[in-house]
């Protein structure tokens, strides 16, 4: 027996376990691209168009963090800036998810044990979760190249555009391998996974804000930190615009190097264990772990640290590049028209209509959290926990109201640091820093209720269809993400954008903050937690 022993049966289980969940992240990505090709030909039909509103961009760092150092003017390099980083990070995090699921967390249910006593060798559950996840990646990259081939676009753009995409996902799936032969838990070896594909998106902006504007005025040759990151180099191909096929070598190489290294630590550890083990906690437990919500404050601090730290060195950055931006703002109406429109349109002043639009996606990130943390009493019901303790005298209400209650007053401790590092820093380098802290973190806060319907309908699901809820949750995050963010960018539809709670949040500072769609908000928020609460009270608890 080698060690890659049943390999091929591990892949049809999993195909099997994920015939629902890979086919939805699949077509819920590859969607994108007839609405961005739809959006480029409306809003920007010729070159003229499009060099203006690219003129606009490369004068504007926050622009190019959310986006992407522009290539060109043809209508496939438009393409290609209005869309690639945003695919390539749902690629990034399709493949994590699937990869810690197919690997960390059957070992933390206790499949791996049970599998492994058969005739299975030690690297066949990886190698098959690889397959799976790099067969998903090419079928999304396959879509994306024929969604753009018919709609008109260059073949080799195409397949590069696809190919790319593809690549991109399958680097994270080897980051998201190594991770869990690190941890000792699922969770954790998805929040170093997700981290490492925020890290790269950070990291890619960065050089993209620091490139050199070239002579014709709207393209960016990207600095270094650019070529650090794997998002950094499906835009360094340059679709449409000289197809640079060689960097395909730098996310092969990386992903071979990552799967040698993980096959070199399985061997290393036994099965359900990592290489960094779990910390002996205190040899007695604190008051606080008496209750159901001391406990769901314990399982989900570290979390909430995380996701913190990076929310305050998000606002810090924010608040740091406000001159740049107000310079930019000033020069150039191109540039203002496009953060107006991230922040929702309107005729407001320019630099509240920055800082409306940098709270939006405060607005989002704090419903990642949610999400994620939300995602927890369904870990804790198909790996055994939740059984164990609703054998005591907690009532099931009580033991998800806990997890709730600890997520909803997480999405607040996020918002009010993010506000608060926005205003600090801007306040320090133009003066009125406690007024400013004050104003950025109350603008921060509006953006709690749209999160909070995030938090409803992961509850929602969990009660309802618990085996679906991880994939239902997350992709109503991603529709509510691009949808409510980036709808009217995208020149998506009234009726379409209002899906999103984002789209009906007060654009605060920019707009005055009116208390109907808040209190609305709320309300939907509060019904589907509470639908959520009855059905899970309702049914059996299922693995």
């Amino acid at each position: 027996m080698s060690a890659f022993t049943g390999t091929a049966r591990l892949v049809r289980l999993a195909i099997r376990r994920d015939r629902i969940q890979l086919p939805l992240w699949i077509a819920g990505t590859a969607v994108f691209v007839p609405i961005v090709v739809a959006s480029v030909r409306d809003r920007f039909p010729t070159e003229a168009d499009r060099v203006e509103i690219l003129r606009s961009a490369t004068e504007s760092p926050a622009l190019l963090v959310l986006r992407t150092a522009p290539t060109g003017a043809s209508e496939g390099a438009m393409i290609m800036f209005s869309l690639l980083t945003y695919v390539a990070v749902l690629a990034g995090l399709m493949s994590t998810l699937a990869v810690v699921r197919h690997t960390r967390q059957n070992e933390e249910t206790g499949r791996s044990e049970m599998v492994g006593a058969t005739v299975v060798g030690r690297h066949a559950g990886l190698t098959a979760a690889l397959v799976v996840v790099a067969g998903a990646n090419l079928v999304l990259g396959g879509l994306i190249a024929l969604a753009l081939i018919g709609y008109g676009q260059p073949a080799a753009g195409s397949i590069g555009a696809g190919a790319g995409i593809a690549a991109v996902g399958i680097v994270f799936a080897g980051v998201a391998a190594v991770a869990a032969q690190i941890t000792q838990s699922s969770r954790a070896a998805n929040g170093i996974a997700a981290a490492v594909v925020g890290v790269a998106y950070v990291v890619r902006g960065l050089g993209d804000a620091l490139g050199d504007r070239q002579p014709d005025g709207y393209t960016v040759v990207s600095a270094w930190p650019t070529w650090l990151s794997p998002i950094g180099w499906v835009t360094e191909m340059r679709q449409y615009e000289g197809d640079r096929w060689w960097v395909l070598v730098l996310p092969l190489v990386t992903f071979a190097a990552s799967v040698g290294v993980a096959f070199a630590l399985t061997v290393r550890r036994d099965v359900g264990m990592g290489m960094v083990p779990d910390r002996r906690g205190p040899a007695r437990a604190t008051p606080a772990l008496l209750s159901p919500l001391g406990l769901a404050w314990r399982l989900q601090r570290g979390t909430l640290l995380g996701w913190t730290v990076a929310m305050v060195a998000y606002g810090a950055a924010v608040g740091s590049l406000s001159q740049t931006v107000q310079d930019a703002l000033g020069e150039n109406e191109g540039t203002a028209d496009t953060i107006a429109k991230l922040a929702g349109g309107g005729n407001a002043d320019l630099m509240d209509a920055f800082f409306a639009a940098m709270m939006a996606i405060y607005g989002a990130m704090a419903a990642g959290y949610v999400v994620q943390a939300l995602m927890r009493p369904r870990s804790e019901e198909a790996g055994g926990p939740a059984e164990a303790v609703l054998a005591t005298g907690t009532g099931r209400l009580t033991w998800l109201a806990s997890h709730l209650a600890v997520a909803v007053g997480g999405a607040a401790v996020l918002l009010v640091a993010a506000g608060a590092a926005t205003g600090l820093v801007d306040g320090l380098s133009s003066g009125g820093a406690g007024g400013k802290v004050l104003d950025m973190t109350g603008a921060a806060l509006v953006q709690l209720p749209a999160a909070l319907i995030l938090a409803g309908f992961a509850v929602a699901v969990f009660g309802l269809l618990p085996r679906l809820a991880v994939g239902l949750a997350w992709a109503a995050f991603t529709v509510s993400l691009i949808v409510g963010q980036l709808g009217e960018l995208l020149g998506l539809p009234q009726a379409v954008r209002d899906i999103s709670p984002f789209t009906h949040v007060p654009a605060v500072p920019a707009a005055s903050a009116t208390a109907l769609p808040l209190i609305a908000l709320t309300a939907v928020a509060v019904a589907l937690g509470a639908a959520g609460l009855a059905l899970f009270r309702r049914r059996d608890l299922v693995l």
